[in-house]
């Protein structure tokens, strides 16, 4: 069965520990400052340099990110004893979803469709931006084992990097399960790899990381939060992960599918952004994969920093349970449905 990790969302995802803890608050001087807190178990100044620098390209085309604060050296980061802070400029426009559960639906289709014009827009900002990808470190969704030809012998590097992930692994009967249920969807995806582009992305796209422009239901995106989990991936890699955490509810019962959301998010995106063919052929073989190499990363999390066996283990069966409910009959309606709707609106079916 399908779970979901806690603690998914805006700032640390499920601390059970003070290691793994992490605060935040506004600061009100000239104008109102975002201070942030990371252990330095989870977040070191190098990384969150690899994220702020993401953030001033973003800034520099255009898109509605927060500023970076620095040091008069520069810096964008400080670590004061075994803690790491940064400060940014907080956002503007209303937290429509401040009380929503992380991937809790839209509201509305308006507001889908508005987020999926935003998505495209950020996309349309990245291009250009040539980082390799994130050092290893924690929560960081990335696309490496997916986006292998061999995903097994690429998942036995993924692990040998990270030990607390590989002790997290270690009694659980992973290969098995990759060969089950990741393996079939990977086959089919394999052939696409290589038609397309990378590109820096967002990698946690839902509700609760956007203000709104107004209240209503005809309210634009004014700004995205929180690339804490950014990384080079591709376009539709980012807008299957969007597809994934706001159109099926995976905090309710049976899971339901928000059909007029999905429809609506994919107009979006495509009125900004249209899906080349490749994207559009790969779009739904995506979606059954994405949530992966973030499920290992939140796994490697709960074991070696906050050290719950209770998380790791839900991170394990979200890791599993996701991939298969997307080979149920529920699921393959979704991934069929997405084909056909992401076909319509690529290049050539315009």
């Amino acid at each position: 069965m399908p779970a979901h990790s806690s603690g998914r969302g805006r700032g640390a995802s499920g601390p059970r520990s003070g290691a793994g803890a992490a605060a935040a608050a506004l600061v009100a001087r000239d104008r109102i400052l975002f201070v942030k807190r990371h252990h330095s178990s989870v977040r070191t100044v190098a990384g969150l340099a690899e994220e702020h620098a993401f953030l001033r390209h973003l800034r520099g085309r255009g898109a509605p990110v927060v500023e970076v604060l620095t040091t008069t050296d520069g810096s964008s980061a400080v670590c004061l004893g075994e803690w790491v802070y940064e400060v940014h400029t907080a956002g503007t426009g209303t937290d429509l979803y401040q009380d929503a559960l992380s991937w809790s639906a839209f509201a509305s289709a308006e507001h889908a469709r508005a987020a999926g014009r935003a998505l495209a827009r950020l996309h349309l900002a990245a291009t250009g931006y040539r980082a390799p990808r994130r050092r290893v470190q924690p929560l960081v969704s990335s696309f490496t084992v997916s986006a292998s030809a061999d995903p097994v012998r690429q998942l036995d590097r993924y692990q040998a990097e990270r030990p607390s992930l590989a002790e997290a692994l270690a009694d659980r009967p992973w290969r098995e399960d990759v060969h089950r249920v990741h393996l079939p969807f990977h086959r089919r995806l394999a052939p696409l790899l290589d038609s397309l582009e990378p590109l820096w992305t967002h990698n946690d796209w839902h509700a609760s990381n956007l203000l709104w422009d107004t209240s209503g239901p005809q309210a634009e995106v004014s700004t995205v939060l929180d690339f804490g989990l950014s990384d080079r991936t591709t376009a539709v890699h980012d807008l299957a992960t969007a597809i994934e955490r706001n159109t099926v509810q995976w905090l309710q019962p049976s899971f339901p599918v928000q059909w007029e959301h999905l429809e609506s998010l994919l107009d979006g995106y495509s009125s900004v952004r249209p899906l080349t063919s490749a994207e559009a052929a790969a779009l739904p073989l995506l979606l059954p994969l994405v949530h992966a190499e973030f499920a290992l990363s939140e796994m490697g999390y709960f074991h070696g920093v906050t050290d719950s066996a209770e998380n790791t283990a839900l991170a394990y069966a979200y890791f599993v349970g996701h991939a298969e409910w997307f080979a149920s009959s529920d699921g393959a309606e979704l991934v069929a449905q997405v084909g056909r709707l992401a076909q319509r609106r690529s290049v050539h079916g315009t």
